[in-house]
């Protein structure tokens, strides 16, 4: 399994012969103004919430590669009532698709799409392929329901929102490593504005202190899981 990491939540997996991208906001995120998404890959859309900072780009891909749109109820129906095709879900509901098997799991936030129409309830997904299972937790307070991730899936990875002020920061990132029982992390939804700008030295010497690993990536790099 190959991760890309296409600035703030946005990432591209490359699975077997599928590709899969999580989150699509780049054309709106000046950080990544060398990524053409006309260049993008997709056979699935994994959207967490309705946030313009997670579906910016999610029509536009969609449209290009004819990828099935996997989300909750409200997201996908959004979608599907735009003539693209999408899979609904819902939080706890698991579903076997020709790469993996993916579980739609909690999240603590918000979701709304930008015009304010209602998006649902926000959630992160578990992506389980033959050879690696990886925890995608989306934009997310600290939640003790991750205990019964670590209870019940052996991680690989773990992507863990880090920015903090709209989800967790590095700190509650620390815990959420010993709830879901997994060192190591690619940290996301981070330094795309003000807000959310972080100490990135600071934050991987915090995970070093704790025996953990912090992966922060460029935009437009990749890692092997």
């Amino acid at each position: 399994m190959k991760i890309t990491f296409y600035g703030h939540a946005c990432l591209g997996i490359e699975t077997g012969d599928t590709h899969i991208i999580v989150d699509p906001f780049i054309t709106g995120n000046e950080k990544a103004s060398h990524i053409d998404i006309n260049s993008l890959k997709a056979d699935y859309i994994l959207v967490t919430h309705a946030h313009q900072d997670h579906t910016l780009d999610v029509e536009a891909i969609a449209r290009r590669t004819g990828a099935v749109i996997v989300s909750n109820y409200e997201i996908v129906v959004h979608y599907q009532n735009m003539s693209l095709k999408g899979h609904p879900m819902n939080h706890g509901g698991a579903w076997e698709f020709d790469f993996g098997k993916v579980k739609y799991v909690n999240a603590v936030h918000t979701s709304s799409f930008p015009d304010g129409k209602y998006g649902g309830n926000p959630g992160g997904f578990i992506i389980q392929c033959p050879d690696k299972t990886i925890y995608i937790a989306g934009d997310t307070a600290l939640t003790d329901d991750m205990r019964l991730i670590g209870k019940h899936f052996d991680l690989d990875l773990a992507v863990l929102p880090i920015g903090d002020n709209f989800t967790m920061g590095v700190d509650d990132a620390l815990i959420a490593c010993r709830f879901i029982d997994c060192h190591r992390v690619l940290g996301y939804h981070y330094d795309t504005f003000g807000y959310i700008e972080i100490d990135k030295p600071k934050a991987v010497a915090k995970f070093d202190a704790r025996l953990k690993k912090l992966i922060l990536l460029d935009i437009g790099e990749s890692i092997d899981v």
